[in-house]
Protein backbone atom coordinates (compact mmCIF):
# COMPACT_ATOMS: atom_id res chain seq x y z
CA UNK A 1 0.00 0.00 0.00
CA UNK A 2 0.90 3.79 -0.74
CA UNK A 3 0.60 6.76 0.58
CA UNK A 4 -1.33 8.34 -1.46
CA UNK A 5 -3.45 5.26 -0.94
CA UNK A 6 -4.26 6.94 3.14
CA UNK A 7 -4.49 10.70 2.13
CA UNK A 8 -6.43 10.22 -0.85
CA UNK A 9 -9.36 9.61 0.97
CA UNK A 10 -8.92 12.86 3.63
CA UNK A 11 -11.21 15.75 3.25
CA UNK A 12 -9.46 18.27 5.09
CA UNK A 13 -5.59 18.64 4.95
CA UNK A 14 -5.19 20.38 8.65
CA UNK A 15 -2.08 23.16 8.83
CA UNK A 16 -2.10 26.65 10.79
CA UNK A 17 -0.39 29.84 9.81
CA UNK A 18 2.62 30.92 11.04
CA UNK A 19 2.03 33.75 12.39
CA UNK A 20 -0.74 32.11 14.99
CA UNK A 21 -0.53 31.94 18.39
CA UNK A 22 0.34 28.79 20.21
CA UNK A 23 -2.98 29.16 22.02
CA UNK A 24 -4.79 29.49 18.83
CA UNK A 25 -3.24 26.26 17.37
CA UNK A 26 -3.42 23.96 20.85
CA UNK A 27 -7.09 24.61 20.34
CA UNK A 28 -6.81 23.82 16.58
CA UNK A 29 -5.59 21.00 17.39
CA UNK A 30 -8.21 20.03 20.46
CA UNK A 31 -10.98 20.87 18.66
CA UNK A 32 -10.24 18.63 15.50
CA UNK A 33 -8.32 15.69 17.54
CA UNK A 34 -4.90 15.75 15.72
CA UNK A 35 -1.87 15.78 17.56
CA UNK A 36 0.39 17.50 14.70
CA UNK A 37 -0.08 19.88 11.62
CA UNK A 38 1.61 21.65 8.70
CA UNK A 39 2.64 24.91 9.51
CA UNK A 40 2.18 27.30 6.52
CA UNK A 41 3.92 30.77 5.60
CA UNK A 42 1.88 34.03 4.02
CA UNK A 43 2.24 32.31 0.55
CA UNK A 44 1.31 28.88 1.43
CA UNK A 45 4.24 27.23 1.42
CA UNK A 46 5.12 24.53 4.36
CA UNK A 47 7.63 25.72 6.73
CA UNK A 48 7.28 23.75 9.68
CA UNK A 49 5.12 21.40 11.62
CA UNK A 50 3.72 21.95 14.95
CA UNK A 51 2.62 18.90 17.46
CA UNK A 52 1.26 18.65 20.82
CA UNK A 53 4.55 17.50 22.05
CA UNK A 54 6.47 21.19 20.80
CA UNK A 55 3.94 22.95 22.79
CA UNK A 56 4.20 20.46 25.86
CA UNK A 57 8.32 20.36 25.18
CA UNK A 58 8.64 24.44 24.52
CA UNK A 59 6.14 26.83 26.09
CA UNK A 60 4.09 24.57 28.98
CA UNK A 61 7.57 22.78 30.33
CA UNK A 62 9.44 26.20 30.05
CA UNK A 63 6.35 28.46 31.88
CA UNK A 64 5.88 30.48 28.60
CA UNK A 65 2.64 32.12 28.00
CA UNK A 66 0.97 30.47 24.71
CA UNK A 67 -1.08 33.57 24.07
CA UNK A 68 2.12 35.57 23.20
CA UNK A 69 4.58 33.12 21.51
CA UNK A 70 3.80 32.52 18.07
CA UNK A 71 3.97 29.25 16.09
CA UNK A 72 6.88 30.01 13.97
CA UNK A 73 8.65 30.28 17.63
CA UNK A 74 8.39 26.87 18.52
CA UNK A 75 7.64 24.67 15.56
CA UNK A 76 9.77 21.73 14.15
CA UNK A 77 11.49 22.89 10.85
CA UNK A 78 14.04 19.58 10.03
CA UNK A 79 10.73 18.14 8.05
CA UNK A 80 11.10 14.42 7.21
CA UNK A 81 8.99 14.26 4.43
CA UNK A 82 7.62 11.32 1.71
CA UNK A 83 5.95 11.48 -1.22
CA UNK A 84 2.04 9.90 -2.38
CA UNK A 85 4.24 6.84 -4.32
CA UNK A 86 6.05 6.29 -0.87
CA UNK A 87 5.20 2.81 0.58
CA UNK A 88 4.09 2.64 3.79
CA UNK A 89 6.55 -0.01 5.17
CA UNK A 90 9.12 2.48 4.29
CA UNK A 91 7.54 4.79 5.86
CA UNK A 92 7.67 2.78 9.34
CA UNK A 93 11.28 2.70 8.56
CA UNK A 94 12.13 6.35 8.82
CA UNK A 95 9.52 6.76 11.61
CA UNK A 96 11.71 4.31 13.73
CA UNK A 97 14.96 6.00 12.26
CA UNK A 98 14.42 9.50 12.80
CA UNK A 99 12.08 8.74 16.34
CA UNK A 100 8.78 10.92 15.33
CA UNK A 101 5.28 9.62 15.51
CA UNK A 102 4.27 11.88 12.06
CA UNK A 103 5.78 12.73 8.77
CA UNK A 104 4.86 15.68 6.26
CA UNK A 105 4.00 14.19 2.80
CA UNK A 106 4.33 16.53 -0.38
CA UNK A 107 5.12 16.16 -3.58
CA UNK A 108 7.80 18.26 -5.12
CA UNK A 109 8.80 18.73 -1.70
CA UNK A 110 6.55 22.11 -2.27
CA UNK A 111 3.15 20.73 -2.41
CA UNK A 112 1.74 20.52 0.83
CA UNK A 113 -1.01 17.18 0.74
CA UNK A 114 -1.00 16.44 4.71
CA UNK A 115 0.08 14.30 7.54
CA UNK A 116 0.44 10.60 8.25
CA UNK A 117 0.80 9.18 11.86
CA UNK A 118 1.91 6.20 13.11
CA UNK A 119 -1.22 5.06 13.78
CA UNK A 120 -2.54 6.07 10.80
CA UNK A 121 -0.08 3.11 9.19
CA UNK A 122 -0.80 0.71 12.07
CA UNK A 123 -4.70 0.92 11.86
CA UNK A 124 -3.78 0.02 7.95
CA UNK A 125 -1.36 -3.24 8.59
CA UNK A 126 -3.09 -4.23 11.14
CA UNK A 127 -6.08 -4.52 8.58
CA UNK A 128 -4.71 -5.92 6.27
CA UNK A 129 -2.98 -8.72 8.61
CA UNK A 130 -6.96 -9.16 9.44
CA UNK A 131 -7.35 -10.03 5.81
CA UNK A 132 -5.13 -11.95 5.41
CA UNK A 133 -6.19 -14.38 8.23
CA UNK A 134 -9.47 -14.64 7.40
CA UNK A 135 -8.91 -15.23 3.88
CA UNK A 136 -6.40 -18.20 5.03
CA UNK A 137 -9.24 -19.40 7.61
CA UNK A 138 -11.49 -19.44 4.50
CA UNK A 139 -9.26 -21.79 2.81
CA UNK A 140 -8.57 -24.26 6.11
CA UNK A 141 -12.29 -24.37 7.48
CA UNK A 142 -14.32 -23.83 4.05
CA UNK A 143 -18.18 -23.19 4.97
CA UNK A 144 -20.56 -26.02 3.67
Amino acid sequence: MRVADLINSRKEVFSVLEDATVHDVARYLRDRRVRTVGVLDATGKLVGVISQADISDRVAAENKCPAWMRVSEVMTKQLVTVSPEMNIDECLVLMDKHKIFHLVVAENKNNFLGMISVKDLLRVISSDQKARADLLESFVFPQR
